[in-house]
């Protein structure tokens, strides 16, 4: 059973093949999947993650989502890029969320902000 469940492989393969879709990564998609970035904001925070999932993510709307990955496989945007612009939009779109709730609580979740905002610039 542990073996199966570890087994990343099998289970990406046998999920390509019903899909009907070639068990074989494009290169481009793999090099989305294996670069990894350091997210500090949100469900993220602390976590490293593919700019895969980013794109993903609930943060990038569909129709960005599909105008980035038509950038990077055309050969306009290089995989550095993508990963700047999904960072971007993924932190500007947690800070605004941030302020939104803190602005509608309490003053006491201002104060979790400035201290989050604090400890944050101490890090850099």
């Amino acid at each position: 059973l542990t073996a199966v469940k570890t087994s990343d492989k099998d289970t990406v393969s046998a999920a390509g093949e019903k899909d009907g879709d070639s068990p074989k990564e494009e290169p481009w998609e793999k090099a989305l999947k294996t670069t990894v970035v350091d997210m500090e904001v949100g469900e993220f925070r602390g976590h490293k993650i593919s700019v895969w999932d980013l794109l993903h993510s609930k943060y990038i709307p569909e129709e960005n989502r599909r105008e980035l990955l038509e950038l990077y496989q055309g050969g306009v945007l290089t995989l550095e890029q993508v990963k700047m612009v999904v960072s971007t939009i993924v932190t500007k779109a947690e800070a605004a969320r941030a302020e939104q709730s803190a602005n509608a609580s309490s003053p006491g979740a201002e104060t979790t902000v400035a201290e989050a905002e604090d400890t944050h610039l101490q890090e850099d």
